[in-house]
């Protein structure tokens, strides 16, 4: 009896101090090893990720990307971006062709569970819309009986559409699409009356058009596409990095910490506890996620808190013009929200 106990205690033992040395083995390792970020991202959407005139990748998911490599690597630059379209991006990242999703992509029941992928929150609130001609001479989505649709395939939309049409009593020709390039490219050669997507993307594609002014996104918003960046299922530690990394980029907002005063902040252990522990001069979540105890100070001062990413790339005082709304902060009436730093 005793024997068996002195057993299974070294068993105990044993499998506590392999799980130990394993707890951070993984898609971490991978990249560390690499000594780069592999992010897959859109083909090409305004604000949102696209090449700039400079020739490098800029955008409001490719800050996520990275704010990811500052926090694991301390380079911001460190990121190999990979296109992806609707159809591919899920394989892409399941094959560990990339390390990370960061493409507008929305967290459904059957992406979490049947296609074994987390979602490590939630980066922007959206909700499919419908982008026409002011020519169509429509105001209304309930008056697009009959119409053509540029459709994108492997997307949520597709099931949007057809569930808004049929419970409208409605009828539709699908125009299919591989990527939203394609999607402006057959809706401006009139290809197709309606393009339909998210809102976001809507305003993104018309904000490229040579006279925007004549097109308009229709009022009705049909369905919640809560958006953000996507990880393999079953690397718990490597989600909690993408999760709160994220996470910092909010709470830095909410708690006044920006690209230009984190320096500062860090310098020095300050009278708010919370801000104190993101920014590593009081306890060790660094630690707890295998990250520099400055972790969050390299994400903030490298891209900024979630406001600036939002202002700098969609925001009002961009082409695509886009307010707050649900994407403000819990505290202004939005849905935007982290869990406390603690």
């Amino acid at each position: 009896m005793n024997q068996r106990r002195v057993t299974w205690a070294t068993i105990a033992v044993l499998v506590a101090a392999v799980s130990s040395s394993n707890a951070f083995a993984g898609t971490l390792d991978d990249v560390r090893e690499r000594g780069k970020l592999k992010c897959g991202v859109n083909t090409g959407l305004a604000g949102f990720a696209s090449i700039g005139s400079s020739g490098d990748w800029e955008g409001f998911d490719i800050a996520i990307c990275r704010a990811v490599a500052a926090a694991v690597l301390e380079d911001a630059k460190a990121v190999e971006f990979v296109p992806t379209t609707g159809k591919t991006r899920f394989t892409a990242l399941a094959s560990g062709e990339v390390d990370l999703l960061a493409r507008n992509s929305t967290h459904t029941f059957s992406r979490d569970t049947d296609l074994k992928l987390d979602f490590a929150g939630v980066n922007y609130y959206d909700g499919q819309g419908f982008l026409v001609p002011k020519a169509l001479g429509v105001t209304s989505a309930l008056e697009l009986d009959g119409a053509t649709v540029c459709i994108q395939t492997g997307s949520t939309s597709e099931l949007n559409l057809a569930d808004f049409f049929r419970a409208n009593s409605l009828t539709y020709e699908p125009v299919p699409i591989e990527s939203a390039g394609e999607g402006q490219q057959q809706y401006l050669a009139g290809s197709c009356d309606v393009m339909m997507t998210d809102a976001s993307s809507l305003a993104a594609s018309r904000s490229t058009f040579e006279d925007p002014a004549n097109h308009i996104i229709l009022p009705e918003i049909i369905s919640k596409e809560p958006l953000g960046p996507v990880v393999r299922h079953g690397d718990n530690d490597w989600a909690d990095i993408v999760g709160w990394t994220l996470n910092a980029m909010i709470s830095a907002e909410e708690l006044g910490i920006s690209s230009e005063n984190v320096a500062e902040l860090a310098a020095q252990e300050g009278e708010n506890p919370e801000i104190n522990r993101m920014l590593g001069t009081e306890g060790n979540l660094g630690e707890m996620i295998n990250l520099d105890p400055k972790w969050v100070v390299n994400v903030i001062s490298s891209v900024g808190n979630y406001e600036e990413v939002f202002e700098a790339n969609i925001g009002k005082d961009t082409p695509l013009g886009l307010e707050r709304g649900q994407n403000a902060l819990y505290t202004d009436g939005g849905l935007i929200y982290s869990p406390p730093f603690r």
